[in-house]
């Protein structure tokens, strides 16, 4: 029997119909919201491509189940990170070292780096690849991907 769920994602609230409390947080994300940002990889949380903002904190949405959510959690996408007219300093960071290539990676890197420019405002580079470590990269891009962290913490 599907359950009836209220979100808050993106500021914005949401009601969404689970057919399993175990379904993860992606898959709802992505299939009842139409958000396309956190991305399928492995469906392992070992990628970091489906990495999300839940109360400010960095998650991997592959793996976090919709009823793990506590009642109210604020949920942030990299939609709602920043908008195509003001992006956020990550986004537009990212943007300004073409530190995107394929794809593949850019969705959790750019929300882990904002998870961690909230804790850590100006992190040195050995802070920001360690922060970074746990999100896999497949076309390479890590010295732009730093780099653009770096800008975005104003420590270029």
């Amino acid at each position: 029997m599907a359950q009836q769920m209220s979100l808050d994602v993106n500021g914005r609230a949401a009601r969404v119909s689970v057919d399993d409390p175990d379904t993860p947080l992606l898959y709802v994300l992505r299939d009842d919201l139409g958000l396309h940002g956190p991305r399928f990889g492995c469906g392992l949380g070992q990628c970091g491509s489906c990495t999300v903002h839940v109360d400010g904190q960095a998650v991997r949405s592959c793996i976090t189940p919709v009823s793990g959510l506590k009642p109210g959690a604020k949920i942030v996408t990299l939609e709602g990170l920043g908008t195509p007219e003001m992006p956020h300093p990550v986004q537009a960071a990212f943007i300004a070292e073409q530190a995107a290539q394929c794809g593949y990676c850019i969705n959790g890197m750019i929300m882990q780096s904002a998870a961690l420019l909230n804790e850590t405002p100006k992190p040195d580079e050995a802070a920001i690849r360690q922060a970074l470590a746990q999100n896999l990269c497949r076309c390479g891009t890590h010295l732009r991907i730093v780099r653009a962290v770096q800008r975005a913490a104003g420590t270029l």
